[in-house]
């Protein structure tokens, strides 16, 4: 019995001591950091547009059939504005039946001197990564595939992505194409986009046209007689082999691969009220880039929280107040017009604040308003500030600052006619005083 007595005594002792250990280390518990065997990689909050991690995410790469993502964005915005629609049909030229023709190519195999619908050849685009498709939707909208390029590249500038280079409308390298290549290009020109510049696309791609996930995200279709599947294992699929890479609110949105290029994909995943967007460029393999993209996920997730940091109405503690000029009050109260909420990495509240910067523009030389002012009357921005570790800033525009309004917390009048003359006479004594002091 005193054997069994010692052996629970020290059982609680070791367990009390590991967990005292893990009291005093408790980042042994919550991961603050990804790391990623991808080459490049982003994770952005789609509802801010926060870049929550980044590696070496402005290197331009090859994205291979995340090309394709553009080439959506372009047919979805002509939809838009009318100048074609789902049912439109067109049919299938010499070129892009040679490409459907070639084994080399994902592809799922087209007939000449057939109608094929936009939809037809979307969902074959978006779902089956076809190239053959890809370049009949090019050619619909441009007349030929050499001035969707141009399209491409202008859509791009016109998005700010910051590094890129169109050269077809598929992702295939142009030495592919056995000197078929898009008019205006070299036979040994090859896309590039950096991981920021496919988020960016991205981005764009499903706040401007949030239907491309009602199509992206259906994991296999019927074909023209054929069952076609979605490269993208994140998604439900029924083949047993896929089920371990599907992950709960992937609904796209593109893969790619070259041998150039590697294995990339451009995900999205919604879970609750919040959607990521993550890319990781040149992975070893179709099992890596899953795996890599469902580790950002997590990361994204799990370990960020979208957190009100300072709400509407905050003062600074040491600055509450600015001087008034010519105000029955001396001072006013300023604070923030609106609350400030990001995500952040979970625990990190801490490790940020707010700086005032004032509009010099409000005040006169002295400093100071001058009444009469208004309740709510811009006085200048508030500027979150992050005091530890990496900022990634936001995905639109690369700045790091998140800014509000600074305003006036109540109504200063101005002093009537009276006051402001005894002020001012006030004033000139005082101002003779000094100078006649400083002649002795």
């Amino acid at each position: 019995m005193n054997n069994i007595f010692r052996k629970k005594g020290w059982f609680y002792f070791v367990f009390s001591f590991l967990a005292f250990l893990l009291l005093l280390q408790p980042n042994v518990i919550e991961a603050k950091t990804v790391d990623t065997k991808a080459e490049s990689a982003i994770i952005v909050d789609v509802n801010t547009g926060k870049i929550l991690y980044a590696k070496d995410e402005n290197e331009a790469l090859p994205p291979a059939s995340m090309t394709k993502m553009m080439t959506e964005y372009i047919v979805l915005e002509k939809i838009e504005e009318g100048e074609i629609d789902w049912n439109t049909t067109t049919q299938i030229s010499d070129y892009a039946y040679s490409i459907s023709a070639n084994n080399s190519f994902s592809g799922v195999g087209l007939t000449q001197n057939k109608d094929y619908t936009v939809l037809e050849l979307y969902e074959a685009m978006a779902i089956n990564s076809d190239n053959a498709t890809t370049i009949a939707l090019a050619e619909l909208i441009a007349g030929s595939e050499g001035d969707f390029v141009k399209m491409m590249n202008a859509k791009a500038e016109e998005m700010n992505l910051s590094e890129f280079k169109f050269v077809n409308s598929t992702g295939l390298d142009n030495k592919s194409l056995d000197g078929n290549h898009p008019e205006g290009t070299k036979a040994d020109d090859t896309n590039l986009l950096s991981a920021r510049s496919a988020a960016l696309l991205a981005y764009h791609l499903v706040t401007d046209y949030p239907e491309v996930l009602d199509i992206s995200s259906i994991p296999e279709t019927e074909f023209d007689g054929q069952t076609i599947q979605n490269w993208n294992w994140m998604l439900p699929h029924d083949a047993t082999y896929l089920k371990q890479y599907y992950f709960e609110g992937v609904d796209g949105l593109k893969t790619g691969h070259t041998n150039l290029a590697g294995f990339t994909f451009t995900s999205t995943a919604k879970q609750k009220d919040r959607r990521l967007i993550t890319v990781v460029m040149k992975t070893a393999s179709e099992d890596e880039r899953f795996k890599e993209t469902a580790k950002l996920l997590d990361y994204g997730f799990n370990q960020f929280e979208v957190v009100e940091l300072f709400k509407a109405g905050y003062k600074l503690q040491n600055e509450p107040s600015v001087p008034v000029a010519k105000g029955k009050e001396k001072t006013v109260d300023v604070a923030l017009k609106e609350g400030i909420s990001i995500p952040i990495g979970k625990g990190t509240e801490e490790n940020y604040h707010v700086e005032y910067n004032l509009d010099e523009k409000a005040f006169n030389e002295n400093g100071e308003l001058v009444a009469p002012i208004k309740k709510g009357d811009k006085v200048g921005t508030a500027e979150l500030v992050f005091d530890d570790g990496e900022d990634f800033g936001y995905i639109l525009d690369g700045d790091n600052k998140v800014s509000v309004d600074l305003i006036a917390t109540q109504d200063v009048e101005k002093k009537n006619w009276f006051m402001l003359m005894l002020g001012a006479i006030g004033q000139f004594f005082t101002n003779l005083y000094h100078k006649f002091m400083d002649l002795f």
